[in-house]
This record gives structure tokens, C-alpha cells and sequence, in this order.
């Protein structure tokens, strides 16, 4: 990478949003929006949940209209909302979720909906694929178009869907955070593709959860707080705590991480032994005490979230026994598994944590409906009593109980599904990357949640590879190739752990029983 972020003259704006505001209902989403994007920058947009972010990227997008202020794109006001040629020819979005078609080819998806065809009318398949691989080439983007997007891997996906964009010549390219569903590796080989572009001049737009990151692509940075433009300018004279402070209005360094209690070992709360899910794979041992957080921390496939889909019901267990104060644990049936004392937040809300068209009283009552009323009837007033319980108790920001899931702020979204989890009233929280995709302190609310949780005897598994919410953990147990490698204690450091996490330990044999 040629010099770090900020070491670029300022050059024309590419982008200029002003004064803009924007309103929905009683809702003022926002107040005073203000960004602008250097032509040849990337910039960074940052803000917690609810900010606003999501409402100006739609303003800039053309999705939306502003109810008042400037925006501007090469100097000239934007089209209306209504002239989506007009648009198209201006902004090119990368969203988060995917939106590239299994099935069909690289060169197809580059050319979605936009093939080029013969006189006759007839997709000219050989001028596609021509024109598809010159596109790649011209990115440095090394993908046979002939090969089924079905078979790259997910960062592969991105890429595509990011040529795709860029295929259209727009003045600004906007990414919505698009290392969302990656792991590590996959994250490293995307921002190398974005730091090739951004060092060919490429203006695009950065939206990300993620501060490492943004230091790492992004020359600029806009910071939004309650719909409000707080900060602005080059990111390499932010420092990262005063990205956060600024995010949150808040000194970040008054909050501590969380130690383990001292004194005896506390009863023995899940004791799991020789758990195995697949053939051929070696037994998971492991003891979860009373008033524990207990972090397991893998890469995706090593194992970790097998175990807790294994826990909650999700997956068919082959081999091991699991006993929960004492009584052994029912595998394979997730009605059996809450019945238990077991709560699961799975680390895809969007896919398998709410149902987005249902209010947040019915989602977050879903778990618990034959506790409900009599012979499958619903008790509305008492839904309404218990949803409105878990809404306080969670920090659910929310006008009415039936206002729709999806009209919520992704924070508060996954806020609903840990009140969901909690609803059964469980011993034991099972939770999969529980902060995936929120801000930090949406992030700091749900892991204090969870700490309020465990405190009268109760007990955690936190499922993750992300090292901010294994800080809350008392104990986090590593687990590679399905065995647990290594153990931490508080006090770990991170590179001691993130090398553990990549197999690089110098303990490189099976923890025995950890507990």
C-alpha cells in the first residue's frame, strides 16, 4: 500500500451532503447529516446503530429523499428519486447481504440483467464472456468467468459483486459492509483487493462495524451520532479510542474488561463429555460452572459452533454425553433442548434469529408460545406482559411492542434475539458471535446483558473469534480441527490468543477436561 491513510492532497469532491435531514413519523432519523467524499478517497462512514448511517447511505444512494439540505454528486444536484436511470449512472452499491446468483456463471453475474445481446435479440454469449473478462483484467481481478459463482469462496463472491459496480463507471462506489459474513483469511484477501483499487484512484464509500478495517482501506472518515455529523476528517489524526468516544459520546476507557472471580471454583453447571457430531471426529470434553462466561473461540469450521448447534438441539449428535445440574441433555430436537435450560442465539439474526415481517412482542415471545395459553391459543395480554419485560430487561429501544422487526436498528434487531433466547427462562445461554454487525455500545449493552444474566447462578457459552466479546469472557477455551488446543485465563493478551485461534500455539495438544 503507497502511504497511509490521510497522505493524499484534497482533491474535488466527489460527494457533498449538507445540512440533510430526514424523518420518519415521529422518528428523526436525521437532524444534520453532513459528509464529503474526496474524488480518488476512500472514505470511512461509521456510527452506531441508529445513527443514521443507514438512512443518508440511502439519501446518497437515491433510495431515499432528504426532507431538506444539499446533496451533491460531481458538483451537481441529485436527480429525483423517481430517475433511477439517472441515478444509475451515478451511484454503485455493494450491500451487505449478497446478492450474486449461485448457479450461474462469473461472467452472467457480472452482466445480471444487462447482457449484451446479438442483433437477433439473443444473449451474445461469446461477447459477454469477452467483455467480462476485460472487465476483471481491468481491476486485476484474477476469476475464470466461466466458472460457477457456486464454487468461489466467499470473499470471491464480494469481489464479483464489487466488479459488478464497478462495470457501471459510477463517480462512487459505496461498500455496506462487505466483510459481514467473512472469517479471517477471507477478510485479509478482500481488503488486499480494496487497497488495490483505492491505490488506482477508485472514490468509494466505506460502511463497517470494524475500525481495523477502515485504518486499513480508508483515507477519510465521517462519524454520525444521533443523526448528527459529529466528526470528520483524515482518519490517520483519529486515534482508535477517540473513534469510539465520538461514536458513542462517551470516554471509552471507563470501561474495564471483565475479570473472573476469585475464591472457590463454583458448582459444576454443564459437564460435557466425549460430545462428538460427525463421524471419525474426535470427542469435545468440557465443564461450565455456575455464574461463569465461559468463551470458545474457532474459526468457522474448527469446531466451536458445531458444539453449540450440537447444545441447542440444531444438529444431530453421534457420540458423548451432556448432563445440565445433573440431568442428561436431549439431543437433536431444539423444543427439548429449551425445555432443558437451554437458550441459543444463533450468529445470523437475519437468517435464523427473528422473523422480520412479525412485531417484537411475537418474535421475542416465539420460543415460549405454549406457555402462552391453553391447546395452542396465544394470550395476547399476557405476550404483551412478557415481551414488554424482555424489552426493558434487554435495552430494546422500540415506539410500540407490534412495530416490525425489521424497522428496527440492526442493534436493537439483535437485541430481540437474546430476549427471545431468555424468554424460557434458561440455565445455560448459548450464544454465536452475539455482537455480529452492531455498534460498540450496542455491543457493550447485550455482553452486559449477558454478565446480568450468569450473576445468580446461571451460566454462558460465547461462540466467537471476535476478540472484543471474548474480553467479556471469564475462561476462553481454543478449539482447532474439533479439539480444544489451548486455555486462557483474564489477562491473555490478544496476539497470544489470536495466534491460538490460527493454530499457531505453542500448546499444540488437547486441552484435558478443561474446566
Amino acid at each position: 500500500m503507497k502511504g497511509g491513510p490521510g497522505e493524499r492532497d484534497p482533491g474535488p469532491a466527489t460527494l457533498h451532503v449538507e445540512a440533510v435531514t430526514k424523518r420518519y413519523g415521529a422518528t428523526q432519523a436525521l437532524a444534520d447529516g453532513a459528509l464529503t467524499v474526496r474524488r480518488g478517497s476512500s472514505h470511512a462512514l461509521v456510527g452506531r446503530n441508529g445513527a443514521g448511517k443507514s438512512t443518508l447511505v440511502s439519501i446518497v444512494s437515491g433510495l431515499e429523499s432528504a426532507d431538506s439540505g444539499i446533496v451533491r454528486i460531481d458538483g451537481e444536484p441529485v436527480p429525483p428519486v423517481a430517475d433511477r436511470n439517472a441515478w444509475k449512472s451515478l451511484v454503485s452499491c455493494v450491500y451487505q447481504r449478497p446478492s450474486v446468483v449461485p448457479g450461474a456463471s462469473v461472467a452472467e453475474n457480472l452482466f445480471l440483467n444487462e447482457q449484451p445481446t446479438t442483433r437477433f435479440g439473443a444473449i451474445d454469449w461469446k461477447r459477454m464472456r469477452r467483455q467480462a473478462r476485460e472487465e476483471l483484467e481491468r481491476w486485476d481481478i484474477r476469476i475464470p468467468v466461466d466458472t460457477d459463482v457456486a464454487d468461489l469462496g466467499l470473499e470471491q463472491r464480494r469481489i464479483i459483486e464489487i466488479a459488478r459496480a464497478l462495470k457501471r463507471r459510477t463517480p462512487l462506489l459505496i461498500l455496506d459492509e462487505p466483510t459481514a459474513e467473512l472469517e479471517g483469511p477471507e477478510i485479509k484477501r478482500l481488503l488486499s483487493v480494496l487497497n488495490q483499487l483505492r491505490e488506482s484512484g477508485l472514490t468509494f464509500l466505506y460502511i463497517s462495524h470494524h475500525l481495523a478495517e477502515m485504518y486499513e482501506v480508508c483515507d477519510d472518515v465521517t462519524i454520525l451520532r444521533n443523526g448528527r455529523t459529529v466528526a470528520a476528517g483524515a482518519l490517520s489524526s483519529f486515534a482508535e479510542h477517540q473513534v469510539v468516544e465520538a461514536m458513542v459520546g462517551e470516554d471509552s476507557a471507563a470501561r474495564t474488561a471483565r475479570l473472573g472471580a476469585a475464591g472457590e471454583p463454583s458448582p459444576i453447571l454443564l459437564d460435557v463429555r466425549a460430545l462428538t457430531w460427525q463421524r471419525d471426529l474426535p470427542g469435545v470434553d468440557l465443564q461450565l460452572r455456575e455464574g461463569e462466561i465461559l468463551g470458545v473461540a474457532g474459526q468457522a469450521g474448527a469446531g466451536g459452533f458445531e458444539l453449540a448447534q450440537s447444545l441447542a438441539g440444531l444438529r444431530p449428535v453421534v457420540s458423548g454425553n451432556v448432563a445440565l445440574r445433573g440431568v442428561a441433555l436431549p439431543f437433536g430436537r431444539v423444543d427439548a433442548a429449551i425445555k432443558a435450560g437451554i437458550g441459543f442465539v444463533p450468529q445470523d439474526r437475519h437468517r435464523s434469529g427473528f422473523v422480520a415481517g412479525m412485531s417484537v412482542a411475537e418474535n421475542l415471545t416465539l420460543s415460549v408460545l405454549p406457555a402462552l395459553g391453553p391447546a395452542g391459543f396465544v394470550g395476547r395480554a399476557r405476550q404483551r406482559r412478557l415481551a414488554a419485560e424482555l424489552v426493558d430487561s434487554c435495552g430494546v429501544v422500540t415506539s410500540d411492542l407490534q412495530t416490525p422487526v425489521k424497522a428496527l436498528s440492526g442493534g436493537n434487531q439483535q437485541k430481540v434475539v437474546v430476549g427471545r433466547a431468555l424468554a424460557s427462562d434458561p440455565d445455560v445461554l448459548v450464544l454465536e458471535r452475539p455482537t455480529q454487525g452492531v455498534d460498540v455500545a450496542s455491543r457493550d449493552a447485550l455482553m452486559h446483558r449477558v454478565e446480568q444474566f450468569v450473576a445468580d447462578g446461571r451460566a454462558a457459552i460465547v461462540v466467537s473469534d471476535e476478540i472484543d466479546e471474548l474480553r467479556y469472557c471469564d475462561r476462553v477455551l481454543v478449539i482447532v480441527q474439533n479439539r480444544f488446543t489451548a486455555e486462557f485465563t483474564s489477562g491473555w493478551e490478544d496476539s497470544e490468543l489470536v495466534a491460538a485461534i490460527e493454530g499457531l500455539s505453542q500448546q499444540n495438544t488437547p486441552v484435558e477436561n478443561p474446566s
